[in-house]
């Protein structure tokens, strides 16, 4: 099936009806602002019905509106500044309900999460991290939160993890020029991607390493220099990231690789809780103040 919305509205142009142009030549020069639209507004924009407009989502393939409007906002993802992001933001949700509207988008990019990512890729993903001589993960901007936590609990768990946050291209190769083809590297990066995270997955792949990709879509730069990708949906267009998803996925990394190292984790662990009880890493609260706290 064709991918890019802009080609499929250009091949169907020929059988759409005169309400379905209408839509189709804004939402070729104005998809910036239609992709933040509903359905009844776009359809009042352009002088149709907001049947029209669901039908002509269906007329392009896809099962109805709400797919139609990711399409238009897989376009202009990586394309917004942070100015435009703000003003989107602000029109999708307005100044009320802001809590109650940013948790549901949340809640709503977790189930898609689920749905797309492909379970191959990450079983692939976990075999080759847990076979892997040495464990790099490289990230930059807001993603390099989430590659801390990855690397954390990875480096705890088998003590062989390199986290790389560099942005200058000589530190870059300067820190990945050991890889090898017992490695894995671990490219994270969302819109708006950075050109620093698809260079070192070419660089890894180019030495042999097998190459992870954590990020949010099909198109991304990342992907065509992995060998595992896995999806996670971060569609704020505001200028937060949401990387509510993201991290529920490395959570998943995290316990997949736990569970299949299981007792090799398990003796790291009790050296640790006695090197962390010894140094009293940890506050010990006694049972009355326990009970207080209840």
């Amino acid at each position: 099936m064709i991918k890019h919305l802009i080609t499929r509205i250009e091949m169907q142009m020929p059988k759409f009806s005169k309400g379905q142009v209408k839509i189709a030549r804004f939402i070729e020069q104005n998809y910036a602002e239609a992709a933040y639209m509903t359905a009844a507004r776009l359809g009042d924009t352009v002088g149709v019905s907001e049947s029209t407009v669901v039908r002509f989502a269906m007329e392009l393939g896809y099962s109805g509106y709400p797919q139609l409007q990711r399409a238009m906002q897989e376009i202009i993802r990586d394309k917004l500044t942070s100015v435009q992001r703000i003003d989107v933001t602000a029109e999708r949700i307005g100044t009320d309900h802001v809590l109650d509207s940013v948790l549901n988008q949340d809640i709503e990019r977790i189930r898609r999460t689920l749905e797309e990512t492909s379970h191959t890729d990450f079983e692939q993903a976990v075999e080759a991290i847990v076979k892997a001589k040495k464990i790099y993960i490289f990230a930059v901007r807001s993603a390099a939160s989430i590659a801390n936590f990855l690397g954390y609990y990875l480096e705890l768990c088998f003590g062989n993890v390199r986290v790389i946050n560099a942005t200058g291209t000589v530190e870059i190769y300067e820190h990945l020029f050991r890889l090898s083809g017992d490695d894995v590297l671990i490219g994270i990066s969302f819109p708006r991607y950075s050109s620093m995270s698809v260079r070192a997955m070419e660089f890894a792949r180019e030495r042999g390493a097998h190459t992870v990709a954590i990020t949010d879509s099909l198109v991304s730069p990342l992907v065509p220099a992995a060998d595992s990708v896995l999806l996670a949906r971060s569609d704020m267009a505001s200028i937060v990231d949401s990387l509510v998803a993201p991290m529920s996925l490395i959570n998943a990394l995290i316990v997949a690789t736990v569970v299949r190292k299981k007792d090799d984790v398990k003796a790291t662990f009790s050296t640790l809780e006695e090197v962390w009880n010894n140094q009293d890493v940890y506050t010990k609260l006694d049972a009355q103040a326990a009970e207080n706290t209840q």
